[in-house]
């Protein structure tokens, strides 16, 4: 779908960089380009630009001024003081095992041995429940600690509390209007706090953090909570929450233990990955390489492989636990590929319609999800796919900007099982024998919000960039300053002058993808693109063509030599 190019503006409306600027950005040592970036973005005071450019831990808030967590590990410190075994229980997607990683490497550093618990995806579903609750308990267990799930499981909370254990839940999700009666709740979104968006695994390292130093005056040296950054980075990545502030602070410098890769565990997931053990990863490379390897563990087997990796300290059994994660991503890849295919053959015969509501049968729950966002990708439109569970059909959705997914759903509550989640992202539970009548009344919702005519798709530009420019070393080393790029820290996108395409050439297994060789006319560089998965959105005879860019230019290390990459991200023909 073609995209209508928009230039980024901020939100007070301000369209001239202030004079102030040129003092404040020699004061920092950075450009004016890369100035004018940060102030686009709304950074336009020397603290909070001082602290984005060089965000160190020294920048993390204090326990005090995060909801119970000062309470929380008071109470398991005690606990463990006093004997009590603490089990945790985890979730299966990557902020959830890495969550339950880091608590598990805190109690072994200070003598302790944690239970864990992580649910079967396919038996037992997202959360916690009564059964798992109580088979804890049967092993001892009298503290349990929740991480990345509990704020809405109430019914099994209430099961802990009344078989006598002490129950503290860390959690980031969206609290229910009626809390769990845990003895200390630790959300972010329960309080004003410094960051309302920290990953499940950013609370649980705070936590960590605190209950390090509150053990610690017990007599055991502090364990240095910098060598788990790796798992808080990965956890935080993987769950794509917004990259500002506490967030971007802790991925920032957990990419740096990623880098030194000590970790077995992280080191052979870098090495399956196709990326050198030493290899400095960004926060794309992350996402879309580790990550997927962790969480494809707990969407086609047991989540219990991905957490053996983290916590192995033998390289050679983490480098068989990484070929075994590898080859269920490999499997997962593949059922992604024919749902998807499947899929699009449903969404092409609705194109008409506001928003796409598609089913199968077969298909895996645990990568509808993903198969959601690649349609609203390509249709840029909210879409729903479902697939059997048990007697009910379960949905994942995806959304874009313009719709509320969840106000949405709301709308069509009295059609549903069941349902949750937020404006971009959302779960449904629907009976078959109500699809029908679900379809028709969502899609009616999105039509009255979104109008008739399809939504066209903005591409945000940050500035106009020519080759030469976006070739210079000293100016792609500014850019990466403002890495980790992520949701909330967009990575700079620029309009280029006019192209001449001078050749096109389709690579990758599949040929999917495209890299097209362009000069610059305004300048005479000429530069390879690339696009990833577009290679049908590139015609044959494009070469000797005009076209311009909207792009994204950094730099690529392979094997030591520096070459400029140029990732295309749409483009017209002029």
């Amino acid at each position: 779908m073609a995209k209508n190019w928009i230039f980024r503006t901020r939100k007070d409306g301000a369209k001239e960089l202030p004079p102030y600027f040129d003092t404040l950005a020699d004061r920092l040592g950075i450009s004016l380009k890369l100035a004018r970036l940060l102030w686009l973005r709304g950074l336009d005071e020397p603290a909070r630009l001082e602290e984005y450019l060089s965000p160190r831990l020294k920048y993390l808030a204090r326990p005090e001024e995060w909801p119970g967590m000062k309470e929380a590990a008071r109470m398991l410190a005690e606990g463990l003081r006093a004997g009590k075994k603490l089990a945790v229980w985890g979730d299966y997607d990557a902020d959830g095992v890495t969550s339950t990683a880091i608590v598990l490497e805190v109690l072994e550093h200070h003598g302790f041995t944690g239970l864990w618990h992580l649910p079967d995806r396919r038996e037992e579903g997202y959360g916690m429940n009564a059964e798992g609750v109580e088979a804890l308990h049967a092993q001892g267990a009298e503290l349990l600690l929740t991480v990345d799930c509990g704020i809405s499981d109430g019914a099994a909370i209430a099961r802990a509390r009344e078989l006598g254990m002490t129950v503290v839940v860390t959690d980031h999700h969206l609290p229910p209007e009626e809390l769990p009666c845990a003895d200390v709740l630790c959300n972010p979104k329960l309080a004003d706090c410094p960051c309302k968006g920290l990953a499940g695994v950013g609370v649980t390292f705070l936590l960590m953090c605190e209950l390090n130093a509150r053990l610690a005056e017990g007599g055991t040296p502090k364990m240095d909570m910098r060598h788990v950054l790796d798992l808080v980075a990965l956890g935080t990545l993987a769950d794509l929450v917004e990259l500002e502030g506490q967030n971007r602070i802790l991925v920032k410098n957990g990419l740096l233990i990623i880098a030194e890769a000590k970790r077995p565990g992280i080191s052979e997931l870098k090495a399956v990955s196709g990326f050198a053990p030493l290899a400095s990863l960004g926060a794309g490379q992350v996402v879309f390489s580790l990550a997927p390897r962790i969480n494809a563990a707990g969407r086609v087997a047991s989540a219990e492989t991905a957490l053996a990796l983290l916590r192995s300290r033998s390289f050679d059994e983490a480098a068989d636990l990484a070929r075994e994660l590898d080859a269920l991503n490999s499997r997962r890849r593949a059922e992604e590929e024919r749902i998807t295919d499947e899929a699009l053959v449903q969404a092409e015969a609705e194109m008409d319609a506001p928003a796409l509501v598609i089913a199968g049968e077969d298909w895996n729950q645990g990568v509808i999800g993903i198969v959601a966002s690649r349609l609203v990708e390509k249709y840029h439109k909210p879409v729903l796919v479902l697939c059997r569970d048990g007697a009910s059909l379960k949905g994942s959705g995806r959304s874009i900007s313009e719709f509320d997914l969840h106000g949405g759903l709301s709308a069509c509550a009295d059609l549903l099982e069941g349902y949750g989640g937020h404006r971009m992202a959302a779960g449904v539970r629907v009976a078959p024998s109500r699809l029908a009548e679900f379809k028709e009344k969502f899609l009616s919702v999105v039509r009255e919000a979104l109008g008739s005519e399809p939504v066209p798709a903005v591409q945000l530009v940050d500035d106009v960039l020519d080759f030469r420019t976006a070739s210079d070393q000293i100016f792609l080393r500014e850019l990466e300053l403002m890495q980790p790029f992520g949701v909330g820290n967009p990575e700079p996108v620029f309009q280029s002058p006019p192209l001449t395409v001078k050749r096109r050439r389709l690579f990758g297994p599949q040929r999917n993808h495209v890299l097209l060789e362009l000069e610059d006319e305004t300048c005479g560089v000429t530069l390879q693109a690339k696009a990833w998965r577009q290679a049908e959105d590139f015609p044959a005879d494009l070469e000797g063509r005009r076209i311009r860019l909207a792009y994204s230019p950094s730099i690529d290390m392979y094997n030591g030599i520096a070459s400029v990459n140029i990732r295309i991200r749409d483009w017209k023909l002029i």
